[in-house]
């Protein structure tokens, strides 16, 4: 900006210019009457720097710790009881043919039971097999009276009425019939089974000698 004052020729023609401008503009004459007045023109007005200070807070970085559990993984080992039923030891007892031998020769010699069994009986009539069947009876029944003692399973009468409760022995008892539920049973006694109560056969010295049911017979 060009700050050297105008010549004396040029303020004369500023002059007459500014005197018609002055009487037409209100605004412009009030300006020269304050310029006038000593007032200073906004050119020359240095301008100031004006410094606001705009408080601000103070960002902070603020680290927050967050505590957190540490997840162990943890094999708890839990104890639990489950109710076994008592073990008992069985012993398997293996048959053995010497006694079931010896019967079989008692009732043989007593009675002729393994000739009655034996023999084809369609050739002879009813009362001839009667006949043998007697002799047949007579021997057996001698064998067991003799070597075994033996007792009803139940005591009750046959034909009669019973009850059997929860718990009952199967192995003595079998039921028969229309069979549906659990115990009790209430029922008709139609057999009262045998149990045997003590075996008395004789001893034997040689196991092998039970083998021989009858003995082969050579007459002279």
């Amino acid at each position: 900006m060009n700050n050297t004052p105008p010549s004396f020729f040029s303020r004369i023609a500023i002059a007459i210019g500014s005197f018609f401008a002055i009487l037409g503009n209100g605004r412009l004459a009030g300006d020269v009457s304050r310029l006038r007045g000593g007032e200073a023109l906004a050119a020359d007005v240095q301008p100031q720097e004006v410094r606001v200070e705009v408080p601000v807070e103070k960002i902070v970085e603020v680290r927050v710790e967050v505590p957190v559990e540490k997840i162990v993984e943890k094999t708890v080992e839990k104890r639990v009881e489950v109710p076994v039923e008592k073990l008992v030891e069985k012993t398997v007892e293996v048959p053995t043919n010497t006694a079931a031998l010896q019967l079989l020769g008692l009732m043989q010699r007593e009675a002729r039971f393994v000739d009655f069994i034996q023999e084809e009986v369609a050739p002879y009539t009813d009362a001839e097999i009667g006949a043998a069947a007697r002799v047949v009876h007579e021997g057996c029944r001698k064998v067991l009276r003799e070597h075994f003692a033996m007792e009803p399973v139940r005591p009750e009468a046959e034909g009669s009425r019973i009850t059997l409760q929860a718990g009952f022995d199967a192995a003595a008892v079998r039921l028969t019939g229309h069979v549906v539920g659990q115990a009790p049973f209430t029922g008709t006694l139609g057999h009262r089974g045998w149990q045997v109560t003590q075996v008395k056969l004789p001893q034997l010295t040689d196991t092998q000698a039970a083998n021989i049911i009858a003995q082969a017979e050579v007459e002279l």
